[in-house]
């Protein structure tokens, strides 16, 4: 825990102030089931929680096939003690988790947005955060990033922040600069040009 650590090296012993929770027995609500909230998926169920997804894109029958049970996000997130989001920002997903959901989901719920800021609002968080409404959150992306330095998120114990670190492993780095080199052997060698962020693109 990032507090414990800070706390340890102010010189504290505060093991009273820093109860968690179990994860074994919970249940994970995973909103968005690409290929990170798949993975997501399957580490929550190796840990035996119980998992609803909400992807008004997947079937029941890749639901069933991951042993998850498919629902709407109402119920997702009544239900869910621990909540993940892993979709792409997208006029659907704008302000997707505003009051009027946070108000839906447990005193004691968690929730976690590493997908794209925007997604939660983020003034509906702070007030959500600050009166009890939910536990705590874990944000790794924000609506503007860098996160301003006056955002009433940084004041907020029951928020851990980080800087939009998802992809910022040793492993990661190195996949991304293996695709960048072979999509250039792709485009000299046989006129092919992937992941275009314009318009698709023709060799002449």
């Amino acid at each position: 825990m990032a507090r414990a650590d800070k706390e340890m090296k102010a010189g504290k012993w505060n093991k009273k102030g820093l109860t968690g929770v179990e994860l074994t027995g919970k249940t994970l609500g995973v909103i968005g089931l690409g290929k990170v909230g798949g993975i997501v998926v399957r580490v929550g169920k190796a840990l035996d929680m119980t998992v609803l997804v909400y992807d008004p894109y997947v079937t029941e029958k890749k639901a069933e096939e991951l042993s998850v049970r498919k629902c709407d996000l109402d119920t997702l997130l009544r239900e869910s003690d621990f909540v993940s989001i892993h979709t792409p920002l997208t006029p659907e997903t704008k302000n997707l988790i505003g009051l009027e959901k946070l108000r839906l989901m447990k005193k004691t719920a968690r929730l976690i947005n590493a997908a794209r800021g925007g997604i939660v609002n983020e003034d509906a968080l702070c007030e959500a955060l600050k009166g009890g409404v939910i536990a705590s959150a874990g944000l790794d992306v924000f609506e503007k990033e860098p996160l301003a330095a006056d955002s009433k998120l940084r004041a907020l114990e029951n928020a851990v922040l980080t800087p939009h670190l998802g992809a910022s492993t040793t492993e990661a780095q190195e996949r991304v600069a293996e695709d960048i080199a072979k999509q250039f052997v792709e485009f000299f060698r046989d006129g092919v040009i992937r992941n275009a962020v314009n318009l698709p693109f023709r060799r002449t």
